[in-house]
């Protein structure tokens, strides 16, 4: 199968290099491209079934610059990761074929499915790396190629912005995990990830946490998930939707698989995890609450779920060091299928909010309304996104995060410091739960039901067929987890099973709830169903009065007095107001008869703030002082070099 894996790694190769070849001929190059990346994709799902249920899968191995050998290999953890790839990236292909015709440069469209291509195949390579040389190498390889994709539109001066700031956390990421993997090969000499389980324990729990802090920035995790709300607007939002969706995952994959190897069990690790979640899903949240930009609410919400999939494994990592099988078994099934039902549902939204903003020429919230009469199957499709999100059924979210829920109350059960951890937990996901859906309600009310705020929303129109597919695909697909979760929650404990340090882990009494839970959903869609159709008879011939909502005594009210975003969420966000800088802009009313006035709010990341003022800031004014060495002059940067070396080979 490892050959199956790597022939459809080089059919998706071949895809991107037909783009770059063939943008001359627009339309064949979208078709062929799409067609290319779909069966790419489809061979790779193909690859992964039997490892996917534990069967043992060859490794790839071959000398490299004859110094060190790459090797590639498959288990079930891995093949489990590469489902949201060959499933989620082909749709965000499809959803390209149209979305990118607003381009006028067609040569840019065929260098972006080029990177496109390269960032599945290194995601894919990420997974099934062996050894320290294998992993970094694919590692950089796709943070090079997803920042390409983020300055797509680089002539926009706020897009090589966000490209300069995703890069140096990807490359600050880089350097803390080379930090971890280089310790680890100091001490045990191999480069073999199965040699950690030798280290030291004092050197396993340096190596996890270096790493924890290179795969957090990934993630995303709070506070290095600064690039994200930069990144997601910038990039095109297929982009988005697939760096959200599935990139971020890639930290996490390399969180739990660094665990799987060192196979340490350390109280500490899984309550500095935990920690982590919990202030990621909260902060996460309240920050998407306080954003006016659609994509920037997007990309707070994706350090949120991160934070609840985080809270998961540190329920498992815990349940693993005290013993407790049953809280293992249910954080690691509720962590892993979260990252599998997040690839879902955030990649439908973002390319929800793409055929929003490409109809509607805005990403601002406070610009839209209206647009479930118009942009119906987006409409609906959103809702589904946003149902699932948030944590409800019969949606998917509903499932993983009850699995996280349970695990946590089995925690309870625990004495001193695990109980206090598995208590808050609860608590918090019970917060972030509760920040979840209100969010969501504003994004689905501020944008679909109301009244239209500007004439371009007013005159928008439905997506493409291209667009909506995927969208309508993603949409179906949260649906039919939510109801029918126990053969993916088997899924999950197979990828489980596979690992030996996870081996007493036992599935039965997860795979028995989500058949429970499975059926619940079930029995709520139909009653769901069931009153909606009783509603329509009883009001089949009664007559149904229309009438404006109450206008603030306005004489002639217009759009603008609807709802905001803003007003919605305030008086929530001024409760964690200790924990977030709000600006106002309030211009005050002037005279008896006030014509007009404003008040504006931004919600500004405190992470951000404490790090531009604090540090950033401060550093450049400092190197400031050291501006006159950049003189010009070519023969003093060469005296520059010479003294340099002169000094090395002093100090040798």
């Amino acid at each position: 199968m490892m050959n199956i894996f790597l022939l459809s790694l080089t059919v998706l190769f071949v895809g991107g290099i037909f783009s770059l070849l063939s943008y001359r001929h627009f339309n064949v190059m979208k078709v062929g491209y799409v067609i290319i990346t779909a069966v790419g994709c489809a061979i790779g799902i193909y690859a992964i079934t039997i490892p996917l249920h534990g069967a043992v899968v060859p490794s790839f191995s071959r000398p490299w610059l004859h110094l060190f050998t790459l090797s590639f290999s498959l288990d079930a953890l891995s093949a489990f990761f590469l489902i949201p790839i060959f499933v989620v990236c082909p749709l965000a292909a499809l959803y390209s074929y149209h979305y990118m015709d607003k381009i006028e440069e067609k040569g840019r469209i065929g260098v972006s499915f080029f990177f496109f291509n390269l960032l599945l195949i290194s995601m894919a390579l990420v997974t099934a790396a062996d050894n320290i040389i294998s992993f970094l190498l694919v590692w950089e390889l796709m943070s090079l190629s997803s920042f390409f994709l983020v300055i797509h539109d680089y002539q926009e001066e706020d897009t090589r912005r966000a490209g300069y700031i995703y890069f140096v956390f990807a490359q600050a990421g880089a350097m803390f995990i080379i930090a971890a993997l280089a310790l680890a090969y100091s001490q045990t000499g191999i480069h073999d990830f199965a040699a950690f389980a030798t280290l030291p324990a004092h050197i396993k729990l340096i190596v996890f946490f270096l790493a924890l802090v290179g795969f957090g920035s990934k993630a995303g995790i709070f506070p290095l998930h600064m690039w994200l709300p930069h990144a997601h607007p910038a990039a095109p939002c297929h982009i988005s939707a697939i760096m959200s969706g599935v990139m971020i995952k890639m930290g996490i994959y390399g969180i739990i698989r660094l665990y799987v190897e060192l196979e340490d069990t350390s109280l500490i690790i899984g309550q500095t995890v935990l920690t982590l979640g919990m202030i990621s899903g909260i902060l996460g949240v309240v920050y998407a609450l306080g954003k006016q930009d659609i994509k920037k609410v997007l990309a707070y919400s994706s350090v949120e779920n991160i934070g609840v999939i985080l809270i998961g494994a540190g329920i498992g990592m815990m349940g693993m060091s005290t013993g407790n099988m049953v809280m293992a078994s249910f954080g690691f099934a509720g962590c892993l299928l979260h990252v599998l039902n997040h690839s879902l549902f955030k990649t439908l939204l973002f390319l929800g909010a793409g055929a929003i903003v490409q109809k509607t020429g805005t990403r601002r919230l406070d610009e839209l309304g209206g647009l479930i009469k118009r942009l119906p199957l987006t409409g609906k499709s959103f809702l589904a996104g946003s149902v699932s999100i948030s944590g409800l059924p019969p949606f998917n979210g509903f499932i993983s995060e009850f699995l996280i829920y349970y695990g946590a109350f089995h925690g309870l059960s625990l004495k001193g410091s695990a109980f206090l951890f598995a208590m808050l937990s609860i608590l918090a996901l019970a917060i972030i739960g509760g920040l979840a859906a209100s969010c969501f309600t504003r994004m689905m009310g501020i944008i679909f039901l109301g009244e239209p705020r500007t004439a371009k929303a007013a005159k928008a129109t439905e997506a493409g067929f291209t667009m909506t597919l995927p969208m309508i695909f993603l949409a179906a697909s949260c649906l039919f987890i939510g109801l029918f979760p126990a053969p993916f929650v088997g899924i999950v404990f197979s990828a489980l099973a596979s690992i030996p340090a996870l081996t007493p882990i036992d599935g039965a009494e997860v795979t028995l709830l989500a058949e429970n839970l499975g059926l619940a959903a079930r029995l709520f869609l139909a009653v769901l169903i069931f009153s909606t159709l009783l509603r329509k008879l009883l009001y089949r011939n009664k007559v149904v009065v229309q009438a404006p909502t109450w206008g603030c005594a306005f004489a002639q009210p217009s759009v603008k007095m609807q709802y905001t975003g803003t007003s919605y969420a305030m008086s929530i966000i001024a409760f964690f107001r200790p924990f977030i800088q709000i600006k106002t802009n309030y211009s005050g009313i002037k005279r008896i008869f006030p014509r007009k006035t404003t008040y504006k709010t931004e919600v500004d990341d405190i992470a951000e703030v404490c790090l531009i003022e604090r540090i950033v800031t401060p550093l450049l004014y400092f190197l400031g002082k050291f501006r006159w060495i950049q003189h010009g002059h070519i023969q003093l940067y060469i005296a520059y070099i010479a003294v340099t070396i002169i000094v090395l080979l002093l100090c040798v």
